[in-house]
C-alpha cells in the first residue's frame, strides 16, 4: 500500500512541474510575440507613407525608417527621436560642418548713381514785381550758360526809379552820394552795370528789364506761389517738359522763377544694405565704374553716410563729390561701388548652413540620430558667410545645407 502512494506521489510531483514549465514558456513567447509586433517602416519627412519592408520613400527618395509605437525599445539607441514631429528633428544622414572662429575681410558691392549737388544749384528769383513780356527759356532741363538772356520783365516799380536815377543826374549831378545809392538801387533791381550806363547817357527810361543767367547749368524747373486752379494746373504741366511760368504771367518779388542745377559738381549716390553700414566710413576709399565703361574704374572717397534709412529700399545712403566738368557724367547713370572692409573677428558659418523663419535664424545641430533645430542670433552678412553672435559653439556639428532639412508642409519649432 505504502508502495502504491509513494508512486502517486511521484506521478502527481512530475505532472505539476511540467505544466509549471508549459504554462511558463507560453507566456514569455506570448510577451515577446506582444513585444516585438510587425516591423512598420515610415519616411521621416513624410509621415503618412507606410510599408511593411525597408525602402525608400516615393515622395522624397530617402531611405524609410522603422516606426516603433510606444512601449518599444531600440537594442543600441533611444526611439525618442522617432516620435518627434518632423519639423523640431528631423532624422537622416546629411553633410555636415562647423562654424569657424576667424577674422573676415570683404569686398562689399555697393550700387549707386549719379545725381545733382543741390549745394550747387542757384535759385534765380524776381528781384523786383512785375509781368514776364518775354521767356527766352521754355523747356526744363534746358541747358544755359552764364550771361544768357532768360526773360525780360515789365515793372512799374523800376520805371519809377529809372526815373528818380535820370532826374538826380540831370538837376543834382553834383551830388555824387545820392547818385551812387541811386545807381545800387537800379543793381539792386536787377540792372547790369551796362543798362545803367546807357540808361545814363541816354536819359531815356526803359520799364523792361533783360534778366540774364548768373551761372551755368540746367533749367530744373520753375517755381511759383500761385494756389487754386491754378496750381492745379501747374502740376498737370509738372508732368511735362514745359516750364509752368508763360508770358505774361505776373511775379512777385522774391519768387523764385528758375532753379539753375550745375552739372560739374555731382553726387555718387550708392545703397548700403542693412547690417553693412557698420562697415562704411567716411573718408574710407571706394573705387567705382559706370555702365558706360565697367571696365573703366575710378578712385575716389566716401564723403558723407546718411543715418536715416531711404523710404524706398530701406537702405543707407552714402555720398561721394565727383568733379563732373572732365568726367561729363549725364546725370541718373548707373554707377557700381566697391568698398574694401577691415578684417572683422567673429564666429562664422556659410550662408547655406542656416535658414531663416521670418524674425528667427535657424541652424540643425547634428544629435546622435538626426538633427535638432535650433536658433541662433546673427550678425553682418560678408560674401557667403554669416556672423553668429548668439546661440552657437565652435565645437557644435551643424548641418551643411539647412535647406535639405526643412520640412515644406510643416513651421520649423525652435527649443
Amino acid at each position: 500500500m505504502n508502495k502504491y502512494i509513494k508512486y502517486s506521489l511521484a506521478a502527481i510531483a512530475i505532472l505539476v512541474v511540467g505544466f509549471a514549465i508549459y504554462y511558463g514558456v507560453n507566456n514569455s513567447t506570448a510577451q515577446r510575440d506582444q513585444e516585438q509586433p510587425a516591423a512598420v517602416y515610415t519616411c521621416s519627412m513624410h509621415p503618412e507613407i507606410i510599408r511593411d519592408e525597408p525602402g525608400n520613400c516615393p515622395v522624397c527618395g530617402m531611405n524609410l525608417v522603422k516606426k516603433v509605437t510606444e512601449g518599444q525599445s531600440i537594442e543600441s539607441h533611444s526611439i525618442d527621436h522617432l516620435l518627434r514631429s518632423t519639423d523640431s528633428f528631423v532624422v537622416g544622414d546629411f553633410q555636415t560642418t562647423t562654424a569657424k572662429d576667424t577674422a573676415i575681410s570683404s569686398e562689399i558691392e555697393l550700387p549707386g548713381i549719379v545725381a545733382y549737388d543741390p549745394n550747387s544749384s542757384v535759385n534765380i528769383a524776381a528781384r523786383i514785381s512785375g509781368r514776364i513780356e518775354k521767356m527766352y527759356v521754355n523747356y526744363k532741363y534746358q541747358k544755359v550758360n552764364k550771361g544768357q538772356r532768360l526773360f525780360d520783365l515789365y515793372s512799374p516799380e523800376l520805371l519809377t526809379a529809372q526815373q528818380n536815377f535820370i532826374y538826380l543826374i540831370t538837376n543834382d549831378s553834383e551830388n555824387a552820394s545820392i547818385i551812387k545809392a541811386s545807381k545800387q538801387k537800379l543793381a539792386l533791381y536787377g540792372m547790369t552795370t551796362s543798362q545803367i550806363n546807357s540808361l545814363a547817357t541816354a536819359k531815356r527810361t526803359n520799364p523792361i528789364i533783360t534778366i540774364y543767367s548768373p551761372a551755368n547749368g540746367i533749367v530744373q524747373g520753375t517755381e511759383s506761389s500761385r494756389t487754386g486752379t491754378e496750381g492745379s494746373m501747374q502740376n498737370n504741366a509738372a508732368t511735362t517738359t514745359s516750364l509752368t511760368l508763360k508770358e505774361g504771367d505776373y511775379i512777385k518779388k522774391n519768387e523764385v522763377v528758375f532753379k539753375l542745377v550745375n552739372t560739374d559738381k555731382v553726387w555718387g549716390i550708392f545703397n548700403v544694405m542693412q547690417g553693412q553700414s557698420s562697415l562704411i566710413n567716411i573718408n574710407q576709399a571706394i573705387r567705382f565704374s559706370s555702365e558706360l565703361d565697367e571696365s573703366d574704374f575710378i578712385n575716389a572717397k566716401v564723403s558723407f553716410i546718411e543715418t536715416q534709412l531711404s523710404e524706398t529700399d530701406k537702405t543707407n545712403r552714402v555720398r561721394v563729390y565727383l568733379n563732373n566738368s572732365n568726367l561729363k557724367f549725364p546725370i541718373g547713370l548707373r554707377l557700381q561701388g566697391f568698398v574694401e572692409t577691415n578684417p572683422i573677428q567673429g564666429i562664422w558659418v556659410h550662408r547655406q548652413a542656416l535658414v531663416s523663419i521670418g524674425s528667427k535664424k535657424v541652424v540643425f545641430i547634428k544629435k546622435e540620430n538626426g538633427f535638432k533645430a535650433k536658433e541662433i542670433k546673427t550678425g553682418i552678412e560678408l560674401n557667403d558667410f554669416i556672423q553668429v553672435l548668439e546661440g552657437l559653439d565652435v565645437k557644435e556639428v551643424i548641418a551643411d545645407n539647412a535647406q535639405y532639412l526643412m520640412d515644406s508642409e510643416s513651421f520649423i519649432k525652435t527649443e
